[in-house]
């Protein structure tokens, strides 16, 4: 078997900030779970990433794919936070694989912000049959703001993921010319000598997925979660998406955060409870 894994070492961090891992996210993140960097293939590219798998590798584990947020190197997952973030789903018993994106980090390509680096996520998929205690067949999804967005474009990809996860997710995006959005912006600036005659409102039209909710897999099992308060991704985006596919007879629930802003830091505890139980029940009851 061709490998997809160009390159794999343990992340390793200082004991001050193992200690804040543990403060942050939970006692045993740190004893419970190894987190990795690595690059890998994705459509002849050398993309950046994380994998994040429990320390017990004596039976097979769920997989989960998470997906980041920001655009371009704002949002980029620093070790420390890759050593929280997905030591944390690793110590709940789950291997977690996540992406830089092209053109992001050292990743090599170009970032077109739910385009072509959608492989860049589809392609961490096989990831799994190279690491021995993930479990190839049992699939998670988790997107918070713009990973909500490519979760979103994913799922209307492939029938793969049994549970998903959005925080903060980005469902419809403005496209007029008074509110163009930031991201678009950016696309323009990065790749303007390529993309100069693209069509912005089919841009926005075909990464809203407000526009097509039918597309998404109904083998998957949603929650939306959103802040009341969060002043970048208005709470609507979860749901106006929740009503329309309630309506179409998917199992989706939505928690509303009263109070609760972008990065529902304050409510941290309530939310990786709520994120831990959705998957516990639609990854370990298969």
């Amino acid at each position: 078997m061709k490998t997809k894994i160009l390159h794999r070492e343990e992340l390793k961090l200082s004991s001050i900030q193992e200690k804040m891992i543990e403060s942050g996210w939970g006692n045993g993140v740190i004893s419970n779970s190894v987190t990795e960097k690595i690059f890998y293939e994705s459509d002849g590219l050398k993309i950046a990433g994380f994998i994040s798998y429990p320390k017990d590798q004596s039976k097979k584990y769920p997989s989960i794919i998470w997906c980041r947020g920001g655009i371009g190197n704002y949002g980029v997952i620093e070790d420390f936070y890759a050593r929280g973030i997905f030591g944390q789903i690793a110590s709940w018993g789950y291997v977690v694989f996540a992406s830089q994106y092209r053109g992001n980090s050292t990743s090599s390509g170009i970032d077109e912000v739910g385009g072509a680096e959608l492989n860049d996520v589809l392609n961490l998929i096989p990831l799994a049959d190279e690491i021995e205690c993930a479990d190839a067949n049992i699939w998670g999804i988790e997107g918070w703001s713009r990973g909500g967005l490519m979760t979103y474009l994913v799922l209307t990809k492939t029938n793969v993921f049994k549970a998903a996860i959005t925080s903060g997710g980005i469902s419809f995006l403005d496209c007029s010319k008074e509110k163009r959005d930031k991201y678009l912006q950016f696309l323009y600036e990065l790749t303007s000598e390529k993309l100069s005659t693209l069509d912005y409102d089919e841009i926005c039209k075909s990464r809203s997925v407000i526009n097509f909710p039918e597309k998404i897999s109904k083998d998957t099992n949603l929650l939306l979660i959103h802040g009341t308060e969060d002043d970048k991704v208005p709470f609507e985006n979860s749901v106006k998406l929740a009503e329309k596919l309630k309506e179409l007879n998917y199992n989706c629930e939505l928690k509303l955060i009263e109070g609760g802003d972008h990065f529902l830091k304050e409510q941290r505890n309530e939310i990786s409870k709520l994120r831990k139980d959705w998957y516990d029940k639609y990854l370990k009851q298969i």
